[in-house]
């Protein structure tokens, strides 16, 4: 699943196209490296995220596509904030 997919269904962000612009403005990192938006994320992946003066680490549990809204806190374990 894309990045950008993946912050958006999982609730971290909430609209695909504010994550595809995190991503081009170089605030995504995944397992510390710079996400483009279109780089796919896989369970056990840790994703960073910044958001100004907040920083927000996760580690990816599980892909769900289309996750309902009670299902997206599965996807992801807060690691650090």
């Amino acid at each position: 699943m894309r990045i950008d997919k993946f912050l958006k269904n999982s609730r971290i962000i909430k609209r695909r196209q504010v994550a595809k612009d995190a991503c081009l403005n170089e605030r995504v990192k995944i397992n510390g490296d710079i996400a483009k938006a279109g780089t796919n994320v896989n369970p056990g992946d840790i994703i960073e995220v910044s958001f100004g003066k907040r920083n927000l680490k996760v580690k990816v549990l599980d892909l769900i596509d289309g996750a309902k809204k009670n299902d997206a806190g599965e996807m992801f374990e807060v690691i650090d904030e």
